[in-house]
């Protein structure tokens, strides 16, 4: 996953649009349970059960996201899925948009897409609709668990602007009865077929207007139960911790305090090092202008080349010190001054 998307945890909400396009493809009953495994801020799945009487259930590992979703109506557990229990179908629509990228781990040889599904389409009762979520490519690797485990299946690819970054799809499924066994040869038809539309580059567009409706069935509510370490509070205990006291004298020193006027105007080379040594560190300014200041020396590689007489290409490296100073505006917006100046985000 790009730098941008780890800072995100990997979150990529549906736009609102073809949220309310995956509602025309539904039918629901008076009564059910739906979960959203990576609910985000809830916005994408209050708009697919919106007006819907619905047990809303969801699950996000970021604390300021997940009461963003609670707010929306939607019971949210803030926890890591893979660390979550559901019973076993006991929800009657499973609504997945999975982080997009490699399992977190030693071995990072799984994508999540598939790992989440494995973890919760267990949790889906038979005859509950599953709504995945995922880019184009990823569909292969998940091929298998679709054809073995869900009926009824279709590919369309999303087209909004935002969508089309990460080429995603959705796939539309109902989940196959326990005794309703595949043959091999109609298990492995089932997944080349899938794995051949991970490369199709022409799918069927997602539209307004469903050819078919799938039909949720009724359920009552569920429990979900989180297993693993209880992160927030994990992290409001630490600082009461002496452990977190003693390694804090090591791990994080005091910065150094510079007080007074000095006795001559500082000239650039003073101001240099006190900027890297982040003596000059701080808050400034009023209201809109006012901004947090990090300074910190950043290495460079100045990479060039030169032609001989003879043809010859001789390639050069250089590196060298700047100074970069980053700021954080009171509105928000950020922006990072080096020897290249860099535009506010």
């Amino acid at each position: 996953m790009r730098p941008h998307g780890q800072t995100k945890l990997g979150f990529f909400p549906l736009p609102i649009p073809e949220a309310k396009r995956l509602k025309n493809w539904l039918l629901f009953p008076e009564r059910f349970s739906a979960l959203d495994p990576c609910v985000g801020d809830g916005v994408a799945f209050a708009h697919l059960l919106q007006d819907v009487e619905a047990h809303r259930y969801g699950i996000e590992i970021d604390a300021y996201r997940a009461q963003q979703a609670r707010a929306l109506g939607i019971e949210t557990l803030q926890a890591n899925t893979m660390d979550v229990r559901c019973q076993a179908e006991g929800v009657s629509l499973l609504y997945l948009n999975p982080p997009y990228d490699w399992e977190a781990g030693e071995s990072n040889n799984q994508r999540l897409e598939a790992v989440f599904l494995e973890h919760t389409y267990r949790w889906l009762k038979t005859g509950g609709v599953l709504l995945f979520v995922i880019p184009q490519l990823r569909l292969a690797k998940c091929a298998r668990l679709l054809s073995e485990q869900f009926t009824d299946r279709r590919v369309f690819r999303l087209t909004e602007p935002a969508c089309l970054q990460y080429k995603q799809i959705v796939v539309l499924a109902t989940r196959r009865k326990r005794h309703a066994r595949l043959s091999d040869a109609a298990l492995l038809d089932g997944v080349r077929y899938l794995e051949t539309l991970s490369t199709k580059a022409d799918l069927d567009p997602f539209g307004d207007t469903a050819d078919v409706r799938y039909e949720v069935p009724a359920s009552e509510t569920v429990v979900l139960t989180n297993l693993g370490i209880p992160l927030d509070e994990v992290e409001d205990l630490l600082l009461e911790s002496s452990a977190y006291r003693q390694a804090g004298r090591v791990l994080l020193p005091k910065l150094g305090d510079v007080k007074g006027r000095p006795l001559t105007p500082l000239h650039g080379g003073h101001v240099g090092l006190l900027c890297t040594a982040g003596m000059l560190n701080g808050i400034f300014g009023e209201g809109e202008a006012r901004h947090i200041a990090h300074w910190r020396s950043v290495k460079f590689t100045d990479h060039w080349e030169e032609e001989e007489e003879d043809g010859t290409r001789i390639l050069h490296d250089r590196e060298r010190f700047s100074h970069e100073l980053t700021l954080v505006f009171a509105n928000g917006k950020t922006q990072v001054l080096t020897h290249e100046r860099k535009e506010p985000e």
